[in-house]
């Protein structure tokens, strides 16, 4: 079996691979902040969901207090998204692609938690 001469990987091709992989990254990052926001949002949509069929049960802050506890899971879940989105993207660097700017980031979840907020609110204060 005739033996394979591998030729060396130059420096240039080698920090080119380098930064394609690091252009996934931070691309994988931004996905992974997509797919927790719309974790939070099921949050949301589940403590909604319960209120709506058992917010009869007595007493009646029972349902708010379970529909609560879900609108609060939601809020951890959104500035934990943002918190890990922000750390990568300080970390790595792009190269060939343009990353969602961290103040973008910001202001989705700044969005998202004072809405969250208002929801939780709105719960308590318009009782049935």
């Amino acid at each position: 079996m005739a033996e394979q001469h591998q030729v060396p990987e130059t420096t240039a091709e080698a920090r080119k691979r380098t930064d394609f992989a690091e252009d996934r990254t931070v691309l994988a990052n931004e996905r992974t902040f997509g797919s927790w926001l719309r974790t939070g949002l099921g949050c949301i949509g589940i403590g909604l969901g319960f209120h709506a069929l058992f917010g009869r049960i007595e007493p009646l802050w029972v349902p708010h207090a379970i529909a609560t506890a879900f609108l609060l899971i939601a809020l951890v879940i959104f500035v934990a998204a943002e918190r890990r989105a922000c750390i990568v993207i300080h970390r790595l660097h792009t190269h060939e692609v343009e990353t969602v700017r961290i103040g973008v980031l910001r202001f989705i979840t700044v969005v998202t938690v004072a809405a969250t907020v208002a929801l939780t609110a709105a719960l308590w204060l318009l009782a049935r």
